[in-house]
């Protein structure tokens, strides 16, 4: 009876915390792979500036001031505040790392898992990166 009483003690816990511990912390986790895990460039410190040109196609949402774009091949949100200023943000949301599902408003970034929202604004939650546009050259400074 003693060997069976020092069973239950030293196993039921971890048996209860297998059952309802894992499910309770995959509630907030997306079903998809973690970004963050997946992406080239997380955990990777940069070594040089990224420089871009804005005129390609991939980047014709930012031609307008307004216009923004979540550019996932380098996990940056970018968004065109005036005729010679584009921010930069890593688009790792603050609240659980998601990358993938942002809206602008004109004013916030929302993360759709989440609806949390972010200022535009470089002293607000979102890493903001030094960005400099010439013409149509965007050169963005992680250091």
């Amino acid at each position: 009876m003693e060997n069976r009483r020092n069973f239950l003690k030293t196993a039921c816990k971890p048996i209860v915390l297998a059952a309802l511990g894992i499910p309770l912390l995959e509630a907030c986790s997306s079903e998809e792979e973690d970004p963050i895990l997946t992406s080239q460039n997380s955990g990777v410190a940069r070594t040089g500036p990224l420089i871009l040109n804005i005129s390609d196609s991939t980047f014709s949402a930012l031609s307008e001031i307004g216009g923004w774009l979540n550019y996932t091949a380098e996990n940056l949100l970018m968004v065109r505040i005036s005729s010679s200023v584009i921010r930069v943000f890593d688009n790792r949301c603050p609240h659980q790392g998601n990358r993938d599902r942002w809206v602008y408003d004109g004013n916030e970034f929302t993360c759709q898992y989440h609806n949390n929202s972010y200022s535009n604004e470089c002293s607000g939650s979102l890493n903001c990166y030094q960005s400099k546009l010439e013409g149509t050259t965007l050169t963005v400074s992680f250091g």
